[in-house]
C-alpha cells in the first residue's frame, strides 16, 4: 500500500488529482489523502474547489491556475516544488488536462526534472464510453467541437471516415446545432450516443441513429441541458450501403443473447437480407 504522506514528506512532487464529475462519493481515498497532505492545491477555480475541500474537511491552501494565467504562473509553481513543496493539481471536475488546464504546468515540471505522479480517477470521456455500447477497443477523444458551424462541419468531415469511435464534449447551448451539423455530414443512420449529467441525479445515456436521436432530444428541452459527452460510432460502409439501421439494431440485440451465427440467421430472415453479410458485419463491429 502506497503511503502518500511519506512520499509527500520525502520527495517534492506534483500530483495530478482527479475530482468527481458529479457524485462526490466518486472521489478516491488516495485523492483525499493527497489533497490533505500536500502544501498547496493548484485549482482551476479556487471557489469551486473550495466547496469540494470544505465537504471533505480539507484545509490545504489553494492557488488559482486556469487557462488565462497558466503559462505565466506555471513557473512559479515549479519553483515552489524545486524549493521542497508538494503540490496537487485539480480541475473543476474530472481528470486535469482533459480539456482542462494543466498541460503547461506538467510540461514545465517534466522539463525541470520534477517528479509528477498521476492519480487515477473520474473522467467523463471514459465514463461515457464504458456505458455507450459503442466499440471501445479503439477511440479518439476530440475535445470540444468548434463553436462556429463552418469550422464544426470541417472538423466533422475530417473524422467522417474514421473507423474508430469519436468522442466529443459539447455545451448545452450548442448541442442541437452540433447534432444537426453531424446529421449533415454523417447521415441519419450513423449511431450516436448522447451522455449527459454523468453520475448526477438526471444522468441520461441515449444511443440512436442520428436522425432519431435529434428528434428524441427535441422532445424534451431538459435533454439539451447539463454536461454533455457525444460519442459517434466509427464509419462502417456496410451499415449505410447494405444493411438497414433496423437490421443492425436487431442483430446487435440478438447477439447479446445468442451466438452470432444464430443472431445473423434470425435477422436475415426478418429483414430479407443475406446471412453471410450480417455475420461478417457482426464479426467486424460487435
Amino acid at each position: 500500500m502506497t503511503d502518500s504522506k511519506t512520499l509527500s514528506a520525502n520527495i517534492p512532487t506534483l500530483y495530478i488529482v482527479p475530482t468527481p464529475i458529479g457524485n462526490l462519493s466518486d472521489i478516491t481515498q488516495r485523492a483525499i489523502e493527497v489533497l490533505t497532505e500536500v502544501d498547496l492545491i493548484a485549482a482551476e477555480d479556487t471557489r469551486h474547489t473550495g466547496k469540494l475541500l470544505s465537504y471533505f474537511n480539507i484545509h490545504t491552501k489553494t492557488f488559482a491556475l486556469h487557462d488565462h494565467n497558466e503559462q505565466q504562473k506555471a513557473q512559479v509553481l515549479v519553483e515552489k516544488i524545486l524549493q521542497g513543496h508538494s503540490i496537487a493539481l485539480v480541475s473543476d471536475a474530472g481528470t486535469p488536462l482533459i480539456s482542462d488546464p494543466g498541460y503547461h504546468l506538467v510540461h514545465q515540471c517534466r522539463q525541470a526534472g520534477v517528479r509528477v505522479v498521476p492519480l487515477p480517477g473520474a473522467c467523463a470521456v471514459i465514463t461515457a464510453l464504458s456505458a455507450s455500447g459503442l466499440p471501445s477497443d479503439r477511440f479518439c477523444f476530440e475535445g470540444f467541437l468548434p463553436a462556429k458551424s463552418k469550422a464544426r462541419v470541417d472538423k466533422l468531415n475530417s473524422i467522417a471516415k474514421h473507423s474508430h469511435t469519436s468522442i466529443f464534449y459539447e455545451s448545452t447551448h450548442r448541442i442541437l446545432d452540433s447534432l444537426q451539423d453531424m446529421l449533415h455530414v454523417l447521415g441519419s443512420e450513423r449511431e450516436v450516443v448522447l451522455a449527459r449529467e454523468l453520475t448526477k441525479t438526471f444522468e441520461t445515456i441515449q444511443g440512436l441513429p442520428l436522425g432519431e436521436l435529434i428528434e428524441w432530444v427535441k422532445l424534451d428541452q431538459n435533454r439539451t441541458k447539463g454536461e454533455m459527452v457525444v460519442l459517434v460510432h466509427g464509419y462502417r460502409e456496410t451499415s449505410q450501403n447494405e444493411i438497414p439501421a433496423e437490421a443492425i439494431r436487431l442483430l446487435t440485440l440478438l447477439a447479446k443473447e445468442l451466438p452470432l451465427k444464430k443472431a445473423a440467421a434470425i435477422t436475415a430472415e426478418m429483414h430479407n437480407l443475406k446471412k453471410n453479410a450480417l455475420y461478417k458485419w457482426g464479426l467486424e463491429s460487435l
